[in-house]
């Protein structure tokens, strides 16, 4: 008797069942991600430009959210919330709301972070004030040292201007040539004598 693998045991009819069997268990949408998972196809640009502060708004809200910041203004007025010595010692990272309540992430610096989790029933009273309803309930320190936000510039002088120019020849008030004066050199800062 000839043995003929894969028939051994199944028979002559068994081994086309047991393939269908196994092929109907694969099908085309397992291979597939669900369509909530795929991600989005960019928008059609159709040859037209699109001003830089649209792509940016989205990014930095996408940026708010993964922090948990469903609204960017405790963030974006947080020395106006906190007091602009607690903004300068700490600063928000994220935030988690939860059933009890939220509770908010602060990046602080290591010598405050003391003083400020002494303070925080005091400071979770200012955010939820702000906020306008009792949206933290709790603060979490993560204790690191902080990179000072830049310096305004400096407020920039007005040249004098040229000697030749107009309003060094205005006869009337003052006040008014004065003005004149300063407009002449603020427009002339770029350029030089004519």
């Amino acid at each position: 008797m000839d043995v003929v693998p894969g028939q051994q045991a199944l028979g002559a009819v068994g081994f086309p069942l047991l393939l269908r069997r196994r092929l109907s268990r694969h099908t085309a949408s397992m291979a597939q991600t669900p369509k909530d998972k795929q991600p989005e196809p960019p928008p059609s640009r159709h040859a037209r430009t699109v001003a830089v502060g649209a792509d940016a708004s989205l990014a930095a809200r996408a940026a708010f959210v993964r922090a948990g910041f469903a609204d960017p203004t405790l963030i974006l007025r947080w020395a106006e919330i906190a007091g602009a010595e607690t903004a300068r010692l700490a600063r928000p990272v994220k935030l988690v709301e939860g059933p009890a309540g939220g509770v908010l992430t602060l990046k602080a610096e290591p010598a405050a972070a003391l003083f400020l989790q002494h303070e925080s029933r005091a400071l979770c009273a200012r955010i939820n004030a702000y906020l306008g309803r009792t949206a933290i309930t709790k603060l979490r320190f993560v204790q690191s040292s902080l990179t000072l936000p830049p310096a305004p510039p400096a407020p920039r002088k007005a040249k004098e201007p040229f000697a030749t120019d107009p309003a060094r020849r205005w006869r009337g008030p003052e006040r008014l040539g004065a003005a004149l004066l300063k407009l002449a050199g603020r427009r002339d800062r770029g350029r030089g004598p004519d």
